[in-house]
């Protein structure tokens, strides 16, 4: 099945959100068809040309935006300047409802990716009215359990990679919550620890990848490195601003509001997440799920098993 052929926007625009922010969007595919929000992952790390591509443009309005502080959208989280406190999940959650209104949309469904599976069902949780259908992968629900798991739990797998970066925290920091520990060393106004402090939270991110590729590009670039990794801990180390009870799961909690909103959950079955077992918890208390399990491929919405779902899901609904 594969990607729908590469196109362009016919539409775009940068969207003041309040707070000194604008978010870049821009819109694809058919002006009349069916209105489908892309969600990135990260947090941070922005939209790219591919997200285009997984819903049929002959039938879907597809809907692109770069989340507050990264890809287009400005200020960027790379600039020390930048205001982290204003970046959270219910400010980028008013801003895609920002969105939607300005682009005339009463409902739309709801892709994500990674973080933006986390995003798209507290979205879908918050305002159900507006959301037709989610179509997910590479699944989590941003609990604490999930962030200690990619920070610690998987030390034990990864021995000599975790030692290099505890080894970058001070020795009083490594014993909490290390993502918490990494945003201070990247809110510091040491310009030489803020890029040792990205530089060594890309490299972990690359080797707990469970799969190939084991080298990520974009990590090379230095400006896309440290909003990355000044975003990403930001909200590892604040609970993802979900509230109270993140420790057993703000998502998983609330999973009953998803009742009546059909949805797709495209997982891994190398995704590190699934140690936990979160998508099969998810997948049990939303009833109006079907979850697809992809053989032999970790946290990636890019392998051809996880692309095949999810376009087959995407042409499935668009008869809805």
């Amino acid at each position: 099945m594969g990607l729908y052929p590469e196109i362009e926007p016919y539409d775009h625009g940068m969207l003041d959100v309040g707070d000194g922010n604008r978010v870049h969007w821009e819109v694809c595919g058919n002006p009349d068809g069916k209105p489908a929000l892309m969600l990135h992952g990260g947090p941070g790390s922005g939209c790219g040309p591919s997200f285009r591509r997984y819903c049929d443009p002959a039938k879907y309005r597809i809907v692109l935006l770069d989340q507050r502080g990264c890809g287009r959208s400005t200020p960027h989280a790379s600039a020390h300047g930048t205001d982290m406190s204003v970046n959270t999940t219910a400010h980028v959650i008013g801003d895609l409802e920002l969105l939607r209104r300005r682009l005339g949309i009463e409902r739309w469904l709801v892709w994500g990716v990674s973080w933006g599976s986390v995003l798209g069902l507290r979205y879908a949780q918050t305002c159900p009215d507006v959301v037709s259908e989610l179509v997910l992968t590479a699944v989590a629900t941003g609990s604490n359990p999930e962030v200690a798991l990619l920070t610690r739990g998987l030390g034990t797998i990864f021995p000599e990679a975790f030692e290099r970066f505890l080894a970058e925290l001070p020795e009083g920091e490594r014993r909490g919550n290390l993502a918490a520990a990494y945003s201070r060393l990247l809110e510091s106004p040491d310009a030489e620890v803020r890029a040792r402090a990205a530089r060594a939270w890309t490299d972990w991110e690359t080797a707990i990848a469970p799969a190939p590729p084991r080298s990520v590009p974009r990590y090379e670039d230095a400006e896309f490195r440290m909003g990355f990794a000044r975003t990403v801990t930001h909200y590892f180390g604040s609970d993802h601003f979900l509230g109270e009870g993140n420790d057993e799961g703000v998502v998983l909690r609330d999973a009953p509001l998803l009742k009546g909103i059909p949805g797709t959950l495209v997982q891994g079955s190398l995704d590190f997440g699934n140690l936990l077992g979160v998508v099969w918890r998810l997948h049990r208390a939303w009833p109006d799920s079907e979850l697809v399990v992809v053989d032999d491929v970790g946290h990636t919405m890019g392998a051809t098993g996880v692309v095949d779902a999810l376009v087959a899901a995407t042409d499935r609904y668009a008869l809805r």
